[in-house]
């Protein structure tokens, strides 16, 4: 190799260690900075030492994190202490992924972009630690303030009248979106309030189908001694009857008719008042008090036929409830089994 050739190489060799020197010198000069375009969340720290970084995460990011998170739903705010939530957030850690996102590159396209003013176009999550389980409990707590149960439509009776109650729709919060949305907020530094994200619970019985629930209602008035059947819920006919004597009163409540027979035997209740019959069955015939038919609806007290006209509109019965032999057969047909019964005074 002639001399001018071996100068030349010298020279590029020199050249080139001056180079290498100088951009080992740049990446080291900005080892302790963060690049251009990096972001941790919302916060922009690109082009920042370490230590101003840090300072503007603790007031663009950790300050305001530390405010409660609020959750509002109909007028009420629901409060999130950071507190409770034993909130806190890294900044060490988050510089460090930055500075890391910074050097991600290799070396040369580092010196490039240090060169050049170029920028690294990243997003850092920001690294907050908080309780899983107070926020789930927070997230139950609302949950049990707003969630209410649907409300079927349903009738109200009285001896003399058959209301309808309207059905009511619930409501139920979304836990998983809200704790999602919650989540969301904790690691905000300016959204730290929000609405309560619920839906509707529909009724399983509308007003609009109550009807079709109760086809057929009875309604015993004791005081007045009548017997309205409702269609529909609507009146379709009242009827006359007897119920029982004072100490055997036709029990009041809500039931529903049990036992259905045509020309019933009576089974004689074990009770002081049947006498010498206590205990006997009497078959269907002149000395069977049960004539044509028997709607039975609560423990041995039922609707039946008699042929004693004249206890009709009077407390005369031992507990059950008299009706003309003609008027209880019209009725038996149009009670099926299972309809609702209410006797009030």
């Amino acid at each position: 190799m002639g001399r001018r050739a071996q100068i030349a190489l010298a020279a590029v060799v020199g050249l080139l260690l001056v180079l290498a020197v100088a951009a080992y010198a740049v990446d080291r000069a900005n080892s302790d900075k963060i690049s251009d375009g990096v972001r941790v969340g919302s916060v922009n720290v690109g082009g920042m030492p370490t230590d101003q970084a840090r300072h503007r995460l603790r007031s663009r990011l950790a300050k305001p994190i530390e405010r409660p998170v609020s959750v509002t739903f109909q007028g009420t705010k629901y409060t999130l202490s950071p507190e409770r939530l034993e909130l806190r957030a890294d900044i060490d850690g988050m510089v460090d992924a930055a500075l890391d996102a910074s050097r991600s590159d290799g070396f040369p396209a580092r010196v490039w972009r240090y060169a050049t003013d170029g920028s690294v176009d990243r997003e850092i999550a920001p690294q907050i630690t908080y309780s899983a389980e107070a926020l789930d409990g927070f997230v139950a707590d609302i949950a049990h303030e707003i969630d209410r149960p649907a409300q079927d439509a349903t009738v109200a009776p009285s001896p003399s009248s058959l209301n309808t109650v309207p059905a009511q729709n619930g409501l139920t919060v979304l836990s998983g979106d809200l704790r999602s949305r919650l989540r969301s907020a904790i690691d905000s530094p300016r959204h730290r309030t929000l609405a309560a994200p619920v839906k509707q619970v529909k009724p399983e019985v509308t007003t609009d189908e109550l009807a079709q629930r109760y086809p057929v209602y009875l309604t015993i008035d004791r005081a007045g001694f009548a017997l309205r059947l409702w269609k529909n819920l609507e009146l379709a006919k009242t009827y006359t009857i007897a119920v029982g004597q004072a100490g055997l009163e036709t029990p009041a409540g809500e039931y529903t008719i049990d036992d259905k027979q045509v020309n019933p035997s009576w089974y004689v209740p074990d009770s002081a008042w049947a006498g010498d019959l206590a205990g006997q069955v009497i078959p269907p015939g002149p000395q069977d008090p049960l004539k044509a038919r028997w709607m039975g609806f609560y423990s041995g007290s039922g609707i039946h036929g008699t042929d004693d006209l004249a206890s009709l509109g009077t407390a005369a019965s031992h507990g059950c409830v008299r009706m003309s032999i003609p008027e209880v057969i019209e009725l038996y047909d149009q009670v099926p089994l299972g309809t609702h019964i209410y006797i009030g005074n």
